[in-house]
């Protein structure tokens, strides 16, 4: 294959998107080398520079990545967790699992969360608002980044969530210690009586601040997903959630009826 002279893009785009072909038609696998710029050189009749930035455009993409010393292969898929609406139901909760314990276990990967922070702040604004408060006014914050398996014996962050509650809510409840007991947070606010009745989600993709770069390990190129969750009993908002998702590792599935 050449550089075709009279197409619109330019040389680099035209090698990017022949090899963007090639992965996304298995002729180049997860984990499969890609060219040389000495064969790209060779096979599409271009300089080094050119052959170099089709490599750079496919970086940023996040489709490939380089290893030091060894050359740029095709970025192997990490493992995908599903996130999907039945996470939320009563059966997971009385069976003893928390929403994102059912979505890791039912793709048999193995999983970790780590505590960051157990305590009361200041309600960021966003979060006031649901709550109908001041903003500044205290509230209870458990912060946590999760981890699930990304190879055999090796675990990955995966999401940076904080949950958010009035402190009367969560008052004399384990949702203030590290270990929330079977079922999660959700379940303990059923305990207390806050039965749930509706979840409401709001989803951005953007890319990433240099903090989640560093907190949730991202690759170049890998945007997130910035989830807010608010969980109601009645209609009272009673969970405020937040969390920030690496965009390579989730998926999004919703069930729900159609309204009239």
């Amino acid at each position: 294959m050449s550089i075709n002279p009279t197409d619109p893009r330019s040389p680099s785009r035209q090698i990017a998107d022949h090899l963007r072909a090639e992965i996304e038609a298995g002729r180049l696998p997860h984990g499969a080398q890609l060219p040389s710029e000495k064969q790209l050189v060779e096979q599409f009749g271009t300089s080094a520079q050119t052959a170099r930035k089709a490599i750079t455009l496919l970086k940023a993409e996040g489709l490939v990545e380089g290893q030091r010393g060894r050359g740029v292969y095709v970025r192997r898929q990490a493992p995908m967790i599903r996130v999907g609406s039945e996470r939320y139901s009563r059966h997971v909760r009385n069976s003893g699992k928390a929403p994102f314990q059912a979505e890791v276990e039912a793709r048999g990967l193995n999983w970790k969360q780590e505590i960051l922070e157990l305590a009361e702040v200041p309600a960021p604004a966003w979060v006031a608002a649901w709550f109908d408060i001041e903003p500044g006014a205290t509230v209870f914050v458990r912060r946590r980044r999760t981890w699930i398996e990304d190879a055999p014996g090796q675990l990955a962050p995966t999401q940076l969530a904080d949950s958010y509650y009035e402190l009367e809510t969560v008052a004399d409840t384990l949702i203030r210690q590290e270990n929330t007991g079977p079922g999660g947070g959700h379940a303990r606010l059923e305990e207390k009586g806050y039965r749930l009745t509706r979840f409401r989600e709001e989803l951005e993709t953007r890319m990433p601040t240099p903090n989640e770069v560093r907190d949730l390990m991202l690759r170049p190129g890998v945007p997130v997903v910035h989830l807010r969750r608010i969980a109601y009993s009645g209609d009272r908002p009673v969970e405020v959630f937040g969390a920030v998702l690496a965009g390579d590792r989730h998926t999004f599935a919703y069930e729900f009826d159609a309204p009239e």
